[in-house]
């Protein structure tokens, strides 16, 4: 429910979520098929992940439609990025669904304490977003109304149109870490702004903006280590081709092309039975010019509290982005007590804080929220 305005229910949804799991010595299937239900609207059934497992002696195989998680990050994507996200409610669904599933082989390699992961995605998924009439549509402010060219936005289902992934990673007594690289499209398509000006005036009369995916390279890793009663994490990666709007009048379609980087450092700990967690994300184009609309460092951090109650039946919980370029928030309060065996209630809010950024355009988004979850 909307905590302005005139109270409306933003959410009312039934889910039924399913897990059908068989496996035997060597062979492995799982299947998660989901519904979603809404008042007055067409029933959403969906398939999250549909896979094979094959294992070998030092070789297993993942074949079908599958979710991966990559890196060390909590609530950021980095190196976490083989699996596409569905942002149509923005950030505020569980992360295992935000992760879309892709069909992909995947092909893990163990030598003693170490992994190699392979991962070939014959097929590209972008980002969802939110429908045009959703509250959670971004704003993009256009000097005039815009004309949209969606002609180029698909990624043609061929072999030399895949995306391929590869990870080393290391569990020593000392450290944890993971070493990853990727050839892969932005999941997000760049919105590229051809402008029509008025020849006796100069005056611009029209644009039509067309998005289009495009090729990334990238380079990262993560790591975490304790070091006394902390736990340290890092996680970092360099982009290389990644497409930007630009406001520099030479350029015809309104992009530039730059690489960036995009890491983290976090810290857990835990006091008084209180679990606290902190992470400083930044995002550093590099070769930058004024006229990119991107700041040059985007800076955020995440802070989370939580505590456990009435033996683990009753958790406390906050949870917070913090947007420090454009003094925006989103803050997550949420309580959650196991009522029964199998029965889960869950009660938050969403307070989005700030007039403009990446959190502060949902300033009038405040919102309240309950959830009663039953699982067997």
């Amino acid at each position: 429910m909307l905590l302005t305005g005139n109270n409306e229910y933003t959410i009312i949804q039934n889910t039924l979520n399913l897990n059908i799991e068989q496996s035997k010595d060597k062979v492995a299937f799982k299947a998660n098929p989901y519904i979603y239900q809404y008042p007055n609207q067409e029933m959403e059934i969906g398939l999250r992940e549909a896979y094979m497992d094959i294992y070998f002696n030092t070789v297993d195989l993942r074949i079908g439609k599958q979710q991966i998680i990559w890196g060390k990050a909590d609530g950021v994507f980095i190196t976490d990025i083989v699996s596409p996200k569905d942002l149509s409610e923005f950030l505020l669904r569980d992360f295992d669904e935000i992760r879309m599933g892709i069909t992909s082989l995947k092909a893990d390699y163990y030598l003693g304490d170490n992994t190699f992961e392979f991962v070939w995605a014959p097929n590209f998924t972008g980002t969802r977003m939110p429908d045009e009439s959703s509250i959670w549509l971004p704003q993009m402010d256009f000097p005039v109304l815009p004309i949209f060219d969606y002609s180029q936005k698909d990624v043609e289902a061929k072999l030399e149109n895949s995306e391929i992934f590869a990870k080393f990673s290391a569990l020593t007594s000392a450290i944890d870490f993971e070493i990853m690289g990727g050839y892969m499209w932005d999941d997000d398509p760049t919105m590229h702004i051809t402008k029509t000006i008025n020849p006796q005036t100069f005056q611009l009369t029209g644009l039509t903006v067309t998005p289009q995916h495009h090729r990334l390279g990238l380079l990262g890793g993560s790591f975490s280590s304790t070091i006394g009663g902390f736990v340290l994490r890092g996680e970092g990666a360099y982009y290389n081709g990644k497409y930007f709007n630009s406001e520099d009048p030479t350029l015809t379609d309104g992009t530039v092309k730059k690489n960036y980087l995009h890491y983290l450092i976090g810290v857990d700990y835990t006091l008084w039975d209180i679990r606290l967690s902190s992470q400083f994300i930044q995002q550093t184009i590099l070769d930058y010019d004024e006229h990119i609309n991107n700041d040059e460092f985007e800076n955020t951090m995440t802070v989370l509290a939580s505590k456990d109650f009435l033996g683990k039946t009753l958790r406390l919980e906050l949870f917070s982005y913090i947007g420090l370029n454009n003094s925006d928030a989103l803050i997550r309060p949420k309580i959650t007590y196991d009522l029964a065996d199998g029965f889960e209630l869950l009660l938050g809010a969403n307070i989005f804080v700030g007039d403009e950024g990446r959190f502060g355009q949902y300033d009038n988004n405040d919102m309240a929220y309950t959830k009663i979850k039953y699982s067997f």
